[in-house]
């Protein structure tokens, strides 16, 4: 974008505030852009990692993301895969970033709690599990309900390892609860149940069966040994639910398809509208008006002092 594009937009922006029936404040406007900006109210949301962190840290030092900011993992963090000495780098390098990791259940990694030394806490409004150590790093807890950014968030995490056999036959690490548990999932639908089967957004490291990118699927894999009990189990609760946004990774992959988004390496932030063409039009929006700023500012460079 150029000056001129710039200095046109801004033209647009003001004539249009000009046309506004109502009319704000300067404190009305610093005000609510205060509470837009507040760290609480900007949350992330990323794919599987598995222990590698290098994007993770990137995107907190280029976005200077700052305490009270909170970074959402859609399972498979990685955190919990090996010995405590094994996984103690990682968590003090995460330790170390000034945010919140909220990390959702995968198949690849251990379930915590008291064994491995984490200690239940509340955390927007439902509970965790957390090491008091590491205590920027919190897992949720399957069927329990957070609050992101105003919105009522369900956690659903866990799915079947494609690799269980081959990781067995190897004496490689396989978790026998990396699936949800008939308990699990009766505390899940009793949520649910008692919200009359509503809910803002779905977090899960899955997704419902109908949802299930075949594209992705890794050659050579039989299909029909894969255990999808997790995602028919989904795809019976989405039947019945009404939601805004479902959010999963699992499948080293990025798509879009109705109101659910599958993540990988990608990053989106939780927006302020939960409609997918009003999220797209939010981020394009936001993009625009940074290279609008950046214009801007070359501009006022340029005017020199007092312009």
């Amino acid at each position: 974008m150029d000056k001129e594009e710039a200095k046109r937009m801004l033209d647009e922006l003001l004539q249009e505030a000009e046309r506004s029936e109502r009319c704000y404040t300067r404190e009305e406007v610093d005000t609510h852009i205060r509470e837009l900006m507040a760290p609480e109210n900007f949350v992330v949301l990323t794919g599987d990692t598995h222990g590698r962190f290098e994007r993770i840290v990137q995107f907190t030092k280029e976005h200077e993301l700052e305490k009270g900011n909170t970074l959402i993992i859609l399972g498979d963090a990685g955190i919990n895969f090996r010995s405590e000495k094994g996984d103690r780098p990682n968590k003090e390098l995460l330790a170390s970033l000034p945010i919140t990791l909220f990390c959702i259940h995968g198949n690849h990694e251990k379930r915590p709690g008291p064994k491995l030394g984490y200690v239940q806490q509340e955390y927007r409004g439902g509970k965790v599990w957390v090491q008091p150590e590491y205590p920027n790093i919190v897992f949720a807890i399957d069927g329990e309900v957070y609050n992101f950014c105003g919105y009522e968030c369900i956690v659903i995490g866990g799915a079947y390892s494609i690799d269980k056999y081959y990781r067995l036959s190897k004496g490689w690490s396989w978790f026998p609860d990396e699936q949800p548990s008939d308990e699990i999932k009766a505390k899940v639908e009793r949520v649910l149940e008692e919200r009359n089967w509503k809910i803002d957004v779905v977090l899960s490291h899955t997704v419902p069966l109908r949802y299930e990118p075949t594209e992705a699927f890794i050659p050579g894999i039989d299909q029909s040994q894969v255990d999808k009990s997790t995602e028919e189990w989904l795809g019976e609760i989405e039947k019945k639910l009404k939601y805004e946004r479902w959010y999963a990774g699992h499948y080293h992959t990025e798509k879009v398809i109705d109101k659910l988004r599958i993540m990988f390496n990608d990053f989106t932030v939780m927006p302020s509208h939960l409609n997918i063409e009003d999220e797209k039009a939010f981020i394009e929006k936001m993009e625009r008006q940074t290279e609008m700023v950046e214009a801007l500012g070359l501009l006022r460079q340029e005017a020199g002092p007092g312009q």
